[in-house]
C-alpha cells in the first residue's frame, strides 16, 4: 500500500477525483465554510452550509461529514472536516490543519475513494505543509501482515493550490515518520537487532549517509558493557549503529542517541504479561533517530548530525544479566544493575559515552525510558530534561513549532543520591519509585561528555498509541519525536539553538 501526493493548480471543477475534502468551522448557527471551500460552495449554489447543517454537521474539530456533489463537481463525494471553534485556525495554526487533514483522509480510506482532492486552507507555506503532512500521515496503514484480501489499496492525494516547496518538505517529514511507524509496528520476531541494523544500513545508503555497524564481538572487544549486558540473555545479539550526515558549511555537530530495545521482556526482572504487549515499541526512539537523520539529509540544513542506534533484545534466560551484576560502560564507568528492566539507560550510556569521540556541540538522547513518564505527563506529551535551561526550553519550543507536545522537566539534585552504589560507580535504579522519569535522566547525565550541552527526551507515552486513532495519529507506532528532532537540527543550523 502506498499513499502518493501531487500538487495541482487546477480548479476544483477541472480536477478528477473520487472525493474532495474541504474544511468548515464550528459557527454559532452551524458549520461555516473555511478558506478553500468556496468552489464547492459555488458549485452547490451557495447552499453548502445549509446542506451540511441539514445532515447534522457542526464543524467541531475532527468531525467528518460526507455529502454527494449531485454531479455538480467532477468528484462525486464531498467530505467536510471540522476545524473547531472559529479562530482556532489562527490561534493554533498548523496542528489544527494537520489533524483535520489526517482525520478526513483516514475516514475516507475506510470507504471507496482512492483519489482524494484536498481543498483545505493552503494560503501560505505553513498551511500547505500542515495540510500535506496531516493528509499523508492520516493515510498511513500498516499492511505487512494483512492477508491478500485485507490489504489496503493505494491512494492518491491531490493538493489543490499551495506552495510546492512546503509540500515537498512535508513529504520528506511524512516519509520519515512513516518509516518509524513501520519499524515500530513490525513484530519482534522480524525486527531484532541484526535485522534492525540491516534496515538502518539500507536507509543510510538510500539517504547518502555514512554508517557503521558494530556486532556483538566488536561491542564486547571495545567494552560496550551496557549493550553487551542487556543483550546477553537473547539469541539475537546486540548491535550499535552509527549514521552520519555532514554538511560542508556546518560549524556545529549534533549527536543523537536512540534506545533500540527491539523487545523488552524486562529480563530476569520480568514484566507482567500485559505490560509486554506493546514492548515491540521499545525501539521507537532508535527508529526516530534513523528517520530524523534521513529527513535531515534530504532537507540539507547546514549542520552535522550523527545518530547512534543502540540495539538489543532484553530477554530472560540462563545467560541473562542478573540483578546485582556489575557492568562496565564504554569508557570505563561501572554500573550495578539492580533491576534488569531498567535496561534502556544501560544501552544509552554506551552511546552517550561513545559520543565524546564526535566532539559534539549538542547531544540529545531519546528513549521510551520510563513508565513514570506516562504517569507524569500522560500518553501524548514528551518529557524533556537537560543540563542547560536554555536548551531544554529550546527543544520544547522546537517541538511546539513542529506540532508535537513536549513539557520541560527538572533534574532535581536530591534524587541523585538514590543512585549511589556500595560496589560500583553508580546503580541503575534507586530504591524509591518516586520521580522515576527524572531519575532516569539523572542516570544518563552521568555519561554525557564533560562540558557538552545535553538533553534527554522521554517518549514512552507518545511513541505508541494504544487507543483509537485520532487526527493523523493511528493506533500503534506514531513516529513521535521525528519532527521535533528535524526542527532542532534546523534551529542549530540557523543559530537559534
Amino acid at each position: 500500500m502506498t499513499t502518493t501526493l501531487r500538487t495541482s493548480q487546477e480548479t476544483l471543477r477541472d480536477t478528477s477525483a473520487d472525493a474532495v475534502v474541504i474544511a468548515v468551522a464550528q459557527g454559532p448557527d452551524g458549520p461555516v465554510p473555511a478558506p478553500g471551500a468556496q468552489d464547492v460552495d459555488a458549485a452547490l449554489g451557495g447552499t453548502l452550509a445549509q446542506t451540511l447543517a441539514a445532515v447534522g454537521a457542526t464543524g467541531k474539530a475532527g468531525e467528518v461529514t460526507r455529502i454527494p456533489s449531485a454531479g455538480r463537481l467532477n468528484a462525486p463525494l464531498v467530505a467536510a472536516v471540522g476545524l473547531g471553534e472559529p479562530g482556532s485556525l489562527d490561534a493554533e495554526g498548523g496542528e489544527v490543519l494537520r489533524r483535520a487533514a489526517g482525520a478526513a483522509v483516514r475516514a475516507l480510506r475506510a470507504g471507496t475513494p482512492r483519489r482524494i482532492a484536498l481543498a483545505l486552507p493552503a494560503r501560505d507555506a505553513a498551511e500547505t505543509e500542515a495540510v500535506t503532512l496531516g493528509a499523508l500521515l492520516g493515510g498511513y496503514v500498516f499492511g505487512r501482515y494483512r492477508t491478500n484480501g485485507d490489504k489496503p489499496e493505494d491512494t492518491e492525494l491531490i493538493l489543490l493550490g499551495g506552495d510546492d516547496a512546503a509540500a515537498r518538505r512535508a513529504q520528506v517529514l511524512a516519509d520519515a515518520v512513516m518509516l518509524v511507524r513501520d519499524l515500530v509496528n513490525t513484530g519482534p520476531s522480524d525486527l531484532y537487532p541484526a535485522s534492525f541494523a540491516a534496515e538502518a544500513q539500507r536507509v543510510a545508503e538510500a539517504a547518502g549517509l555514512a554508517y557503521e555497524v558494530l556486532d556483538e564481538r566488536e561491542l564486547a572487544e571495545a567494552g560496550y558493557g551496557g549493550l553487551t549486558g542487556v543483550g546477553q540473555g537473547s539469541v539475537h545479539p546486540p548491535r550499535l549503529v552509527r549514521v552520519a550526515y555532514a554538511h560542508p558549511d556546518a560549524s556545529k555537530t549534533v549527536v543523537l542517541a536512540g534506545k533500540g530495545i527491539t523487545f523488552d521482556s524486562g529480563g530476569l526482572s520480568l514484566k507482567p504479561p500485559k505490560s509486554m504487549e506493546a514492548m515491540k515499541s521499545d525501539m521507537a526512539a532508535a527508529a526516530a533517530v534513523l528517520g530524523a537523520v534521513a529527513a535531515i539529509a534530504a532537507l540539507g540544513p547546514a549542520v552535522n548530525v550523527i545518530g547512534y542506534l543502540a540495539m538489543a533484545e532484553n530477554m530472560p534466560s540462563g545467560t541473562a544479566q542478573r540483578p546485582s551484576d556489575v557492568i562496565t560502560i564504554y569508557g570505563g564507568k561501572t554500573v550495578e544493575v539492580l533491576n534488569t528492566d531498567a535496561e534502556g539507560r544501560l544501552v544509552l550510556a554506551d552511546a552517550l559515552a561513545r559520543s565524546a569521540e564526535d566532539s559534539p556541540d549538542l547531544v540529545i538522547d531519546l528513549a521510551t525510558l520510563t513508565g513514570a513518564q506516562l504517569v507524569a505527563l500522560g500518553p501524548r506529551i514528551m518529557g524533556v530534561m537537560a543540563n542547560d535551561d536554555d536548551l531544554r526550553e529550546g527543544i520544547v519550543d522546537a517541538a511546539d513549532r513542529a506540532g508535537e507536545a513536549a513539557w520541560p522537566m527538572p533534574l532535581p539534585a536530591e534524587l541523585r543520591d538514590g543512585l549511589d552504589s556500595t560496589v560500583a560507580d553508580i546503580a541503575n535504579v534507586t530504591g524509591d519509585r518516586n520521580g522515576g522519569m527524572l531519575v532516569g535522566g539523572l542516570f544518563l547525565r552521568e555519561f554525557v561528555p564533560p562540558g557538552v550541552r545535553w538533553a534527554h527526551v522521554d517518549i514512552a507515552g507518545p511513541a505508541f498509541h494504544e487507543g483509537e486513532p485520532y487526527g493523523y495519529t493511528p493506533k500503534g507506532g506514531t513516529g513521535a519525536a521525528v519532527r521535533t528532532i528535524v526542527q532542532v537540527a534546523q534551529d542549530v543550523a540557523d543559530g537559534r539553538l
